[in-house]
Parts: C-alpha cells; sequence; structure tokens
C-alpha cells in the first residue's frame, strides 16, 4: 500500500513535517510494510518555507532584517541553489507573528525587512523569487519593501516619509531611479490564497486591517493613503493596478509586487505542491491524508487540502482530512474531492490541550484510519 501524507501545519502547534511524522507513526502501526510519502505542504503562510525545505534540497538562511515596526528580527528564508530560486516568506520578517496583540499597528508597520530579504537574495544571484505573504503585520501596500530596494518615497518638503501605511497619504515625489538594477532579470512569484484588490470596502484597509490593529477611522484613512499611492503609482508608469485581484493580499504587498516586480500571482499551495512534486508523489498511490488545524469552510478559499484534494481528484486517488477541528461547512468540501474528514480531539478538551497532546492525538486517529482500510 502507497500512502501520501500531505497535511499543513497545526498553528500554534504543530509544523507540517511533525504532523507528517505523527500521522505516519499512527499508519505504521497497523500497516508496517506500507510505503509512506510524507510531504508537508504550506498555502504560502506561515511554515512555507519550512515546507519546501523539508521536501527540497535547499538551504535555510537567517538574516537580520528590519522588522515591523523598525526593529531588529532574525528572518529565515530558503535557498534553492540548483535553481537560483529563493523563498521568501513575508511573516518571518513582516508578520502578526512578531508582535504582541498590543503592538499591533497597521499605521505604521512596514515592509522594509521583506524588502531587505529580497535585496539579500539578488546578492546571492537569485533568478527566480517566491514570495509568500500569508499573516503580514502591515498595510503600506509594499512602500517599506521598495524602499528597501532602492525607492524614494518623498513629501512636499523632500524629506523621507516615515514607515507605514498611513505616511503614504502625505507622498507627494516618487523616484523609482534608484530602485536595483537587478529587478528586471528575477521572475517573481507572489504565493498568496487572496483576491483581494487594493482598495475599497474589499480591500486591504477594510477587509485586513482591524486584525492588524486599525480602529474603524484608521481604517478609513489607510484606504485613502493606499488609495493616493496607487494613484501616484499609476501616474509614473501609467498602469493601474489597484483592482487587480490579490493587489490587496498582504496589506497591499500585491500591488507594490504586481506593479513594480512583475510579479506573477499564484495560489500559495499551487506553488508549494509544484517545488515538493506532489502530483508525482500522488501518482499511484492508494489514498492522500492531507489536514490542517481548523477544517471548515474557510478550506475553500485556496487552503491546503482543498489544493492537495483537486491533485489527487486528478489521479483518482481518495483523500481523507485530519483536522484539529471541524468547522462549519466542512462537509461543503466534499465536493471538491475530499473524501472523509476526522477531528484529532478524542472528547472535549481545551486548546492549550489539544495542542500539547496533538502528536499523540494524530497518532491516534492515523492508527484508526489505518485499522478501518485494514478491514
Amino acid at each position: 500500500m502507497k500512502i501520501i501524507i500531505a497535511p499543513d501545519s497545526f498553528k500554534d502547534s504543530l509544523s507540517a513535517a511533525e504532523v507528517a511524522n505523527a500521522i505516519a507513526l499512527g499508519l505504521q502501526e497497523i500497516y508496517p510494510d506500507a510505503e509512506l510519502i510524507k510531504c508537508p505542504m504550506a498555502d504560502g503562510g506561515e511554515g512555507t518555507v519550512d515546507a519546501i525545505l523539508a521536501a527540497v534540497a535547499g538551504e535555510q538562511r537567517i538574516s537580520q532584517v528590519t522588522g515591523p515596526l523598525g526593529d531588529t528580527v532574525a528572518a529565515r528564508w530558503g535557498w534553492l541553489p540548483e535553481m537560483h530560486t529563493a523563498i521568501i516568506e513575508m511573516a518571518e520578517a513582516s508578520g502578526l507573528q512578531l508582535l504582541a496583540v498590543e503592538q499591533r499597528d497597521a499605521c505604521v508597520t512596514t515592509t522594509r525587512g521583506t524588502g531587505e530579504l529580497i535585496s539579500q537574495a539578488l546578492d546571492l544571484g537569485a533568478k527566480h523569487i517566491i514570495l509568500t505573504v500569508g499573516g503580514s503585520a502591515t498595510n503600506d501596500a509594499g512602500a517599506g519593501m521598495l524602499e528597501a530596494l532602492g525607492a524614494r518615497l518623498l513629501d512636499a518638503q523632500g524629506a523621507a516619509l516615515p514607515p507605514g501605511g498611513a505616511a503614504l497619504a502625505t507622498l507627494q515625489k516618487l523616484d523609482l531611479q534608484g530602485l536595483d538594477s537587478r529587478l528586471p532579470e528575477v521572475s517573481f512569484e507572489l504565493a498568496a490564497d487572496v483576491d483581494n484588490p487594493l482598495c475599497g470596502p474589499n480591500g486591504a484597509s477594510y477587509i485586513f486591517g482591524g486584525q492588524k490593529g486599525a480602529s474603524d477611522e484608521q481604517i478609513r484613512s489607510l484606504d485613502h493613503a493606499l488609495g493616493h499611492f496607487a494613484d501616484c503609482i499609476e501616474k509614473q508608469l501609467g498602469e493601474d493596478h489597484r483592482d487587480f485581484p490579490g493587489s490587496g493580499a498582504a496589506g497591499g504587498i500585491g500591488f507594490a509586487a504586481r506593479a513594480l516586480l512583475k510579479a506573477k500571482f499564484r495560489p500559495g499551495i499551487e506553488v508549494v505542491a509544484e517545488l515538493t512534486q506532489l502530483a508525482q508523489h500522488v501518482a499511484g498511490a492508494d489514498l492522500v491524508i492531507t489536514g490542517e488545524g481548523r477544517f471548515d469552510a474557510q478550506t475553500l478559499h485556496g487552503k491546503t487540502p482543498l489544493g492537495v484534494a483537486r491533485i489527487a481528484r486528478q489521479q483518482q486517488v481518495p483523500v481523507i482530512v485530519l483536522a484539529g477541528t471541524l468547522g462549519a461547512g466542512y462537509a461543503d468540501i466534499y465536493a471538491q474531492g475530499i473524501d472523509a474528514a476526522f477531528s484529532i480531539t478524542s472528547g472535549p478538551m481545551s486548546l492549550a490541550d489539544a495542542c500539547s497532546q496533538a502528536p499523540q492525538l494524530l497518532r491516534e486517529r492515523a492508527r484508526d484510519i489505518a485499522r478501518v482500510l485494514k478491514l
């Protein structure tokens, strides 16, 4: 029997590789001779670098860069030397994970650190950069990233703007002459699972600003500021990218990536599946087991189990999901190629207990699934 184990991470509990290991241990109890292929996955959010490096021969790099509030942070990123490819996880340099709840401030957080990682990848000779943008703490439309790459954003007095999205309302001059000359030689892919525009009621500020610390009044101001930034870019380039699906990703970094880095947008799970050769692994398999921390209607919006199921469905391989919890609407996803879904919890328990016991719970549920298969 050949079983592919392709889960996402369980947030605040286990990495995707740790989830895969726990599932494999449970299956081995019943099928000690089965061919178990562990293929940790991600959808472009936190853990994407780990998932790719766990499956592909690459190097983990750690760089000291500017954090979302201007302090220095140690950001991990991936380098695939044979492919001249860098995998840059925005959350490592500019993510919510770096801030306590009381520190979140969408008006001043910056993407500069993400731009600094791109610059370091260019120094290594990168010809292809994959930018994964889930979990950002920022709402500056990628302005900080552009500054790190050589752009200058100036106010009416010719002074550099302070960091953050709110300051973009005072932008008077956008100087792109200093942009890194190596950028046109690089192909960029932006891995994201949202299709929001930059501005408006479905834009970056209104949809995501609240979770990044913005009040209702600040959200309105930020939306206006990002619109003004888009006006300046349009005037400079003669093109308007603000309404492109995904321009609002990660506080608008999608906008800057498309307008000035010429990034190609792809679902995060699609990028990871390609790099890890998931489709090739699934060929000839008897079963695929995937999973995530919470499996519900939101999974339909480009999350890992859905992407895995679509690949397995093309080869008519059944798919089972193991999740920390099953939320509202999870059964609706059965029509998308998932055959069954199970919560790993064995009874009522706190979130803290579920997280701490996750390895054992995953092993037990995988063992139970294997016992059913044996029938």
